[in-house]
């Protein structure tokens, strides 16, 4: 019975297919797959744009959006329903243009944002069997196709003919090329241990479990770095407090999509949450163990509904971190990435090479931890050298 659940979505789509002749039948899965993610994903969206406002207005003591509810339930006042709203204002507001825009690079800038995001859905394994397209170099084409986010950046900022725009543009391309590196070096120790670019295979390799845990790479020291260091690189990547430099609107309004209004801001709202969700499963894939189950006894839980409630879970830490952390100078963001992420990926890729020849005994975890230390306290004092910071105090408002 459990086994059903858990493929009951592969199974819908054999069954759906079954019916079809059999040239015909390739086209339609992936047709029937295409839809299954513009459906669930932008719904995830809705709720999640809900449950940010709300749960930053509960960690911030003030209130949330507690009007809209969902009709013909019990939820009436509770505010879920804000998104329907939102959604109808975004179709039906009205899309301005600036005079001097450059009218068709205006116009597919969103356009050109949202396809790459939704490609890299194609290689997430979401489930056990239910990877879109199981390619061998899977992860090498999530980090291909994400990389042409950069490209519509930059037309969004060149094209509105606005210095606020451009500016915009040209600290999310620095910010996004500076931290992206990190992120892919973290992910090359997963490649180097699991043997294999394929992201199915690589989730595979952690399903194995001794005295009931599972081999997850993030139990391992390299792994627990390689995981910071993803998780801090893809909340630049999105955009993200304490990274989100780009729409600092305290100086350059809403940074490359100022002149952006009506559908086309919606599809950029769109287009950073659904790559913040991409990126989230690519490092749960890579790091935890993907659709598996961290200990033994709970395997009998849907593999799908694994791989939902850590996206879930990384989602709520990033709007926690949203709520809590202030936003970082340009020089600081720009330092971080150069002068102690960068060299501390390159050093956890060679103790993930002595981790794979040491003997497999409490000596490797020895040298591994105390080379990782190391590193963490010379690179950081390296960086926080010559730093005049005073002592922060917080209040409340009077």
């Amino acid at each position: 019975m459990a086994d059903k659940i858990d493929q009951i979505f592969v199974t819908v789509l054999h069954f759906l297919v079954s019916y079809l002749p059999e040239a015909w039948r390739p086209l339609a899965s992936s047709l029937i797959c295409i839809a299954f993610i513009l459906m669930v994903f932008p719904l995830i969206f809705s709720l999640t744009t809900i449950f940010e406002r709300k749960g930053i207005g509960r960690i911030q003591n003030r209130y949330g959006p507690n009007r809209v509810g969902i009709p013909f339930t019990k939820i009436r006042l509770a505010g879920f329903g804000q998104f329907l709203p939102d959604g109808v204002k975004m179709l039906t507001k009205e899309d301005v243009v600036p005079r001097a825009a450059d009218q068709v690079v205006h116009f597919l800038a969103p356009i050109v944002l949202l396809i790459p995001v939704l490609l890299t859905y194609a290689v997430l394994p979401f489930g056990r069997n239910m990877a879109i397209a199981d390619y061998d170099a899977g992860l090498l084409f999530f980090l291909a196709v994400g990389g042409a986010v950069e490209i519509s950046v930059f037309m969004a900022g060149w094209s509105s003919r606005n210095k606020y725009s451009l500016l915009g543009a040209m600290r999310a391309i620095a910010q996004m090329v500076s931290y992206e590196i990190p992120l892919i070096l973290s992910g090359v120790t997963v490649v180097m241990i699991a043997g294999t670019l394929n992201l199915s295979q690589i989730v595979e390799h952690q399903n194995q479990y001794t005295f009931g845990i599972a081999h997850w790479f993030v139990f391992t020291p390299w792994g627990l770095v390689g995981f910071i260091l993803f998780f801090i690189a893809s909340l630049a990547e999105s955009n993200r407090s304490p990274f989100d430099l780009p729409e600092a609107e305290s100086e350059i309004i809403a940074g490359y999509f100022t002149e952006y209004s009506g559908f086309k801001f919606a599809l950029f709202f769109l287009g950073e949450y659904l790559g913040m969700f991409s990126i989230i499963g690519l490092g749960i894939t890579l790091f935890l163990g993907g659709w598996t189950s961290p200990v033994s006894f709970l395997t009998w839980i849907p593999s799908w509904i694994w791989f939902l409630t850590k996206m879930m879970a990384i989602v709520f830490v990033f709007i926690w971190i949203r709520a809590t952390l202030p936003r970082l100078r340009m020089d600081q963001l720009m330092g971080f990435a150069w002068k102690f992420m960068l060299p501390l990926a390159l050093i956890n890729i060679l103790v993930a090479g002595l981790w794979h020849f040491m003997s497999h005994d409490w000596q490797r975890w020895l040298v591994c931890s105390a080379i990782i230390f190391g590193a963490y306290v010379v690179l950081g004092r390296g960086l926080m050298a010559n730093q005049k910071l005073g002592k922060r105090i917080y209040r409340y408002a009077e």
